[in-house]
């Protein structure tokens, strides 16, 4: 077969990260683990990984901007979101700049995001200090800082934001 490395040849560690490619961006970290996992030695990996790089088939900022994107689209905060692209080995410049790349295109307004997640979970502000402590866990637990979060519960069902 074509394509298929022979019979108890592994396929080398560009192959494999193409495919990986193919279907999502993966941050260098992320894709260095994956490949090393599939069994390719360290030296190859870190060759391959500078080969991907220098070609632009992978990239941190495409990633950092991409992941950024579809975690707004799910509705989760800056706090949860950098975090999660730290866990995935991105460093914290060029997780600083995805973020004031989103905010210079209009992408990111996290007090609108924070109103409008927290007003699609709960029908209304809650009348108890037990409901209301139950919407600010769930903004937190999103990944909104403290003023996001009260700024949500003082404007999520109002009519002009």
């Amino acid at each position: 077969m074509r394509g298929q490395p022979a019979a108890g040849r592994a396929a080398p560690p560009r192959d494999d990260a193409i495919r990986l490619l193919a279907r999502r961006e993966y941050s260098r970290a992320e894709l260095g683990e994956r490949l090393s996992a599939r069994g390719h030695e360290a030296s190859e990996v870190q060759a391959c990984l500078d080969d991907l790089a220098e070609q632009g088939l992978q990239s941190d900022a495409r990633f950092a901007e991409s992941f950024l994107r579809s975690r707004i689209a799910r509705g989760q905060g800056p706090l949860k979101i950098r975090a999660e692209l730290e866990r995935r080995g991105l460093d914290r410049e060029g997780i600083r700049a995805a973020f004031a790349a989103s905010e210079e295109a209009g992408e990111a307004d996290w007090f609108a995001l924070a109103c409008d997640t927290l007003s699609r979970r709960f029908p209304g502000p809650g009348d108890t200090p037990r409901e209301r402590a139950r919407r600010e866990r769930f903004l937190a637990g999103r990944g909104f800082d403290f003023d996001q979060l009260r700024h949500a519960l003082a404007h999520a069902w109002t009519s002009d934001d």
